[in-house]
């Protein structure tokens, strides 16, 4: 019984420590009126030469993209909606 309980809660906390892992990171915690407007941070991101696949609006409170850069290389990036600066960005 006891090992059982061990276990289960050692599968709790791995199934817990995955998602946080798989989850997009906290970009502000001002309010959404304090936001560029999607349409300026399209643009700035297009301004800075990537090309926008997809374009949303995180859990995290940040603007992501999936697209590519100016090589042609994908990009998966997140971006502070206050600002625009990137917080967190992956390129393959």
């Amino acid at each position: 019984m006891k090992r059982t309980l061990i276990t289960g809660i050692l599968a709790t906390g791995l199934m817990t420590a995955s998602l946080a892992a798989l989850a997009g990171p906290t970009c502000t915690d001002a309010p959404q009126s304090d936001w560029m407007s999607e349409e300026a941070m399209q643009q700035q991101i297009a301004d800075m030469g990537y090309e926008v696949k997809e374009f949303k609006t995180t859990d995290g409170s940040c603007y992501e993209i999936y697209g590519w850069d100016d090589q042609q290389r994908r990009v998966e990036i997140y971006f502070n909606p206050v600002d625009g600066e990137i917080v967190k960005q992956e390129i393959d």
